[in-house]
């Protein structure tokens, strides 16, 4: 089979000009996902052409994703990224992988090998909200999770992110060897100090000693990710494939912009991201509140109430002035004022921004995919607006819609009476409450109740428990685009 490592690729591919022979495995990556290959990854790849660096990855899937990783071996570690505008698309190959390992076809013991190379500087991830293994209620490790237990039982044979991070932590401890830095790429609000309360949290139950050591030696910086990469489809990688010239099973296609902003904070150095683009800042937390507010959080709600109006894309959603305007107010009237940014930053300039990316045809980002996971999401997208707002007595009926627009498209069931395949963690609370409740109101309150979505005080609150009520009754009665409408 002719692949993008073996044979001449059309005209318009923007090649490397880097020596690939030069790079070592400086970064190990947890998560080689459709997010990553078209930013970290592609950031690298751009940094290389521009100065003289030898930082290369190794990609890890640690669950599923073995076929990919296969793949990615019999292209030579080569793939595309299609940056797909209004206007034009460009096709890059991206050639700053250098290996990559999967426990399912090289055991477990290789990973944490590789995780322990005295060259290897960062380990970063993109592994999802639930990867964390967190409690999204207070931001420390579930020790309920089951990936969690198995772990603590076993920490030498680990599973999780968080077991192979404090595994290999205590290997580079027990040799001598200098810590890494771990890096979350992750839509995680403070995503480095999720993921250092996780990594803490779990060390400090295998070995208090370690879990010191760690505290004092390893940093977590934060980091802002944004771009628009929807999960690859058939249709992608037909399209991919016409453009290159050939398959490439791990390409992937997305939106031009891109922004990346990190915290620099790295205890082994750091690549030059910055000469590609990337910004290395003292506190990345103003950035990321403003992009997982006003991108993420009408995102979130563009979702599920799109999918239940039946757009299956976000770009399908804009070609409804109801849904375009109810996002642009969601963005400047309900998340926007809860923010606290430096001197100058236009927000409206931003939210007009954000709509102008979303009506990009080019882009079929589905619906269904941002509504997965919604019960790791929304705490954050959604959680600190909706307190601000109810301390200070302001406005929050876009909030309340998004939040009931994801109570009714967790009930599993389209206004049209076909099943919804709900992708969640916490996807069995939700079927326990609908069996008791149905698609009834009282089913309001009782997702409410769920602590580690809502916390304890937002229950307690009449004034949103009305509004949330309120909407999800007219999301029933009428349908997601009237109501919707009535924003």
């Amino acid at each position: 089979m002719k692949t993008i490592a073996n044979t001449n690729l059309n005209e318009q591919v923007i090649r490397p000009t880097f020596a690939r022979s030069n790079l070592k495995t400086r970064i190990v990556h947890l998560g080689f996902g459709a997010f990553h290959r078209a930013h970290q990854a592609l950031f690298t790849n751009e940094m290389l052409e521009k100065i003289n660096s030898d930082w290369g990855i190794c990609e890890v899937n640690l669950f599923g994703g073995e076929d990919l990783i296969e793949q990615l071996r019999a292209q030579d570690h080569l793939y595309t990224v299609a940056e797909k505008g209004a206007e034009s698309t460009d096709v890059k190959l991206i050639a700053s992988v250098t290996e990559s390992l999967h426990p399912t076809l090289d055991g477990k013991a290789a990973v944490l090998a590789k995780m322990t190379e005295e060259q290897v500087a960062i380990v970063s991830m993109t592994i999802t909200e639930k990867g964390y293994c967190a409690d999204p209620a207070t931001g420390r490790l579930d020790k309920n999770n089951g990936l969690i237990i198995a772990d603590l039982a076993n920490p030498q044979d680990p599973s999780s992110a968080i077991g192979y991070i404090v595994e290999a932590l205590r290997q580079r401890r027990e040799k001598g060897i200098q810590p890494f830095t771990v890096m979350s790429c992750d839509n995680v609000q403070e995503n480095g100090h999720v993921a250092r309360a996780a990594v803490l949290d779990f060390a400090n139950l295998v070995d208090v000693e370690l879990a010191s050591w760690i505290e004092a030696n390893v940093t977590f910086p934060c980091t802002m990710v944004d771009r628009i990469v929807p999960a690859a489809t058939e249709e992608t990688l037909t399209e991919i494939a016409e453009l290159v010239g050939v398959e490439d099973l791990c390409g992937i296609a997305c939106e031009p912009f891109r922004q990346w902003v990190i915290e620099d904070n790295f205890v082994a150095g750091r690549p030059d991201w910055n000469v590609a683009g990337a910004e290395f800042v003292s506190d990345v937390v103003p950035f990321e509140e403003m992009k997982l507010r006003m991108l993420n959080g009408s995102h979130s709600f563009l979702a599920y109430l799109g999918f239940l109006g039946g757009y299956a894309h976000i770009s399908d959603t804009m070609t409804n002035d109801d849904y375009r305007t109810a996002a642009f107010d969601m963005m400047m009237k309900a998340q926007a004022p809860t923010l606290n940014m430096p001197e100058g930053t236009d927000l409206e300039a931003y939210a007009t921004l954000l709509i102008e990316r979303f009506t990009n045809p080019s882009l079929k980002h589905q619906t269904w995919q941002i509504a997965m996971d919604g019960s790791q999401k929304i705490p954050q997208r959604m959680g600190g607006s909706l307190r601000h707002h109810l301390a200070q007595g302001t406005d929050f009926k876009w909030l309340a819609m998004g939040i009931a627009g994801w109570m009714r498209y967790v009930g599993a069931v389209t206004e049209q009476g076909e099943a919804i395949d709900v992708r969640d963690p916490m996807v069995e609370q939700f079927q326990a409450i609908y069996a008791e409740h149905g698609l009834n109101v009282s089913a309001v309150k009782a997702l409410l109740s769920i602590e580690a979505i809502f916390g304890t005080d937002l229950i307690a609150n009449e004034t949103f428990v009305s509004a949330v009520t309120d909407a999800y009754q007219l999301i029933l009665d009428k349908g997601a685009r009237a109501a919707v409408a009535s924003l």
